[in-house]
């Protein structure tokens, strides 16, 4: 794996919407790397914004409410978030955990860490949440992509050429 290699696959880790679920076909596929690397670096790579994002969206978020329709917008959505979050108090962890690992669009690393800020939880209880579910999602997707992978792009005989020839 070239340096070159690792950075597009930890950069398109990091990124929202693709995430470890893009980075992983991307890694497997495209760049055609082993899935141990491949693996490894888009769990870095999903993991590295998290913190970033936990600590930034407080102030990002006391920073726009200066202006008033976004102030109107962000009270409306944290009322709502936090009174629907109490009936997920007592499993917050757990629920954060799964829905960051279900690899489907729009509850990865990103939405994970935006949805622990609007509940209000404590940054390393989230951060570990969060970084459960990347595991979680990295044990769902490697395997599928790996499967689809032998099975689409590597041709492999069905039966084993020796056995073929004449004897």
């Amino acid at each position: 794996m070239s340096l070159s290699e690792f950075l597009q696959v930890f950069f398109f880790a990091a990124l929202p919407i693709a995430e470890l679920r893009g980075a992983i076909p991307y890694g497997l596929w495209v760049l055609q790397l082993p899935w141990p690397l491949v693996l490894g670096v888009s769990i870095a790579g999903n993991i590295l914004p998290i913190p970033f994002l936990l600590l930034l969206l407080g102030p990002i978020s006391r920073l726009a409410s200066r202006v008033k329709l976004f102030d109107r917008i962000l009270k409306w959505i944290f009322e709502r978030s936090r009174r629907r979050g109490k009936n997920v108090d007592r499993y917050e962890f757990w629920a954060l955990a799964i829905f960051v690992g279900i690899p489907l669009p729009g509850t990865g690393a990103w939405t994970g860490s935006i949805v622990a800020f609007l509940l209000g939880m404590n940054f390393w209880r989230a951060f570990f949440a969060i970084a459960l579910g990347v595991l979680i999602a990295a044990a769902i997707v490697t395997p599928v992509a790996v499967l689809f992978h032998y099975a689409f792009f590597v041709h492999l005989p069905l039966v084993p050429t020796n056995t073929l020839a004449p004897p």
